[in-house]
């Protein structure tokens, strides 16, 4: 008795004491972090520096592309004093990485969310843990685009320096830094353009992709300013990029004001507008087929009328085929008519070749639809050889007509050589 009074309690008491020292000190320890948040960089020395929207010269923002990436590498390493000597990067609040690592994507994207939203030249640092902390490919896009945007207007040499250094190659690296020259030139148009000049990877500049990032980010916001800089691209690559953002966009305003956009494209780079007015029709014909069928039949018949044809017959056909066939044989000028038969008919006779036969009929032979039956031979050959040797027989144009015939009992020799051969015998086509 007397030995545990004299060595055993004193003991215990000794330990009681350090555990509730010890809970007292942890508890308040991750207490605070919590509270802390992803704001919790006040006890962080190093951070970003904003770069000022002001830049001196060209110079200036070219030859910072490695201090960017230098300086955002020193301050990763130095950011906390208290983390690991062989840790890379400081450690993300409890809260922040409990919600990170698990599989409630809401609950995941929601925190991001508000962290990205928060991000400002001090806490950079974490936000950009809190992505690393996602496995790396496509599963994380999106946090991806998050974070290049919110970056891009705090610091964006220092994440292109990251975009292009620490992004995966294969999934990310391409899109991160065209999101991060989107959100920059919403700032700063001259300063991304510069830089993106500057900065390309490409031998020719007609190929420089980073300028199409640039438009993109422009078309979100401005597009007048985001068609002044694609009309001043040179013919190539990056041209031929960005006219699709520019298309997406200007049909978004509706049919006649993306019409407009197009027709006023310049004459003299014709396939440029030829691309163009495809992809626009393309999209209009989706929402509004009556008005794109207007403005073919309003245009020239070239290749740029051609391509909004065929878009505007892709959509038509497959809804309402027998409108499709009325609008085409209302059309006024002869060679616009003859190139909407034939793609009337291509299309039409995949789905149902007994109604494209049908209408076929109810049009009298002429040099004019020669092209449109040629190609209902060419669609039905191989189902029936038969019935298109028939119609091949009625095309006028002599050369149209060989063409077609010799498709047709090509495939007819190919299932019944015998009556094939008996049929040229009849119809004086012996070799």
């Amino acid at each position: 008795m007397k030995f545990f009074l004299k060595i055993g309690l004193p003991w215990a008491l000794s330990l009681v004491t350090a555990f509730c020292l010890g809970g007292l000190f942890f508890g308040e320890s991750d207490e605070s972090a919590t509270r802390g948040g992803i704001n919790h960089s006040e006890n962080k020395k190093g951070s970003l520096k904003t770069n000022e929207p002001t830049r001196e010269s060209v110079q200036a923002r070219t030859g910072s592309s490695q201090d960017s990436e230098k300086r955002f590498s020193d301050q990763r390493e130095s950011s906390d004093p208290t983390a690991r000597p062989d840790s890379a990067s400081p450690p993300l609040p409890p809260n922040l990485r409990r919600i990170m690592k698990g599989r409630d994507l809401i609950s995941r994207l929601g925190s991001y969310l508000d962290a990205v939203r928060a991000m400002d030249g001090s806490n950079v640092n974490e936000v950009v843990t809190a992505f690393e902390e996602l496995p790396k490919g496509y599963g994380r896009h999106l946090e991806m685009k998050l974070l290049m945007r919110s970056w891009a207007a705090i610091d964006p040499e220092a994440a292109l320096a990251y975009a292009n250094n620490s992004l995966d190659k294969k999934s990310e690296r391409r899109f991160g830094v065209y999101e991060v020259l989107a959100g920059w030139a919403n700032s700063d148009p001259q300063g991304a353009v510069a830089w993106a000049k500057a900065n390309s990877n490409n031998a020719k500049n007609e190929d420089n992709a980073m300028l199409v990032g640039i438009i993109r980010g422009l078309a979100e916001n401005n597009l007048a300013v985001a068609d002044e800089l694609f009309r001043e691209l040179p013919e190539g690559g990056a041209r031929w990029q960005a006219s699709t953002f520019l298309a997406q966009e200007y049909a978004k305003l509706g049919t006649v004001e993306a019409i407009k956009w197009a027709e006023n494209f310049p004459t003299k780079d014709s396939r440029m507008r030829e691309t163009i007015l495809g992809q626009l029709g393309a999209r209009l014909a989706r929402e509004d087929l009556a008005g794109t069928a207007d403005w073919v039949s309003r245009m020239e018949h070239d290749k740029g009328s051609q391509r909004i044809t065929d878009n505007l017959l892709m959509q038509w056909v497959p809804q309402d085929a027998a409108g499709a066939s009325e609008w085409v044989q209302g059309l006024k000028d002869s060679q616009k008519r003859s190139y909407a038969m034939k793609q009337l008919t291509a299309r039409w006779s995949l789905t149902d070749p007994v109604s494209t036969a049908k209408w076929l009929n109810t049009l009298p032979a002429s040099p004019e639809m020669d092209s449109a039956v040629g190609e209902f031979v060419s669609r039905i050959s191989a189902r029936d050889p038969e019935g298109a040797m028939g119609w091949a027989m009625t095309i006028q144009d002599p050369a149209e007509k060989s063409k077609a015939l010799n498709r047709a009992l090509g495939a007819w020799e190919k299932i019944d050589p015998a009556k094939a051969e008996s049929w040229k015998q009849a119809n004086n086509l012996g070799n």
